[in-house]
């Protein structure tokens, strides 16, 4: 089978069902914090590696193997595509002030990131490829950065009621 066709949920999820949801969370989503210095590098490094994840299953299939990887990737794949509508869920549903801190942000200040890597995650794992897997490890290094930015711009935004959030839920897990 085709690779690209693993790509099907995540567009789905991400784009048409989060506009179902809510059509400004959409564009909240593609919005980026504003980069300083190094940051910039890793805003380039993660728009390339986004680019790639999206690409380069055109170039790799699945193979039914029904091997303990093909099982466990089809599993982290699931879970992953579960994380993403969940999030996409919570996302679409921000305070009264437009802060994040219901659902599965209740445990992670960043849980779209964790669920974008789950996914690609089950995705390595089904394709069994190591481009995909290096590119997988450049998009969620970069993102820490992309992180970085998004939490200073919260508390520019949010004040206290972002530092208090940031002291009772993780960054990540």
């Amino acid at each position: 089978m085709p690779a690209f066709y693993l790509l099907v949920p995540f567009l789905l999820i991400r784009f048409i069902f989060l506009s179902l949801l809510d059509r400004k969370a959409t564009g909240r989503a593609a919005h980026f914090a504003p980069m300083q210095g190094k940051e910039m590098i890793a805003y380039y490094l993660y728009q390339f590696s986004t680019l790639m994840l999206l690409l380069v299953p055109f170039l790799l299939k699945v193979s039914l193997s029904f091997s303990t990887v093909f099982y466990l990737g089809s599993g982290v794949y699931f879970l992953g595509s579960l994380f993403l509508v969940l999030v996409m869920k919570d996302f679409a549903n921000p305070d009264e002030k437009g802060l994040n801190t219901e659902g599965l942000y209740a445990l992670s200040r960043h849980p779209m990131y964790l669920a974008y890597f789950v996914f690609f995650l089950g995705m390595v794992m089904l394709t069994q490829s190591l481009i995909l897997l290096i590119v997988l490890a450049i998009f969620q290094l970069s993102a820490h950065f992309i992180i970085l930015a998004e939490e200073r711009e919260c508390l520019v935004k949010f004040g206290v009621a972002y530092q208090e959030y940031q002291k009772r839920v993780r960054m990540y897990l």
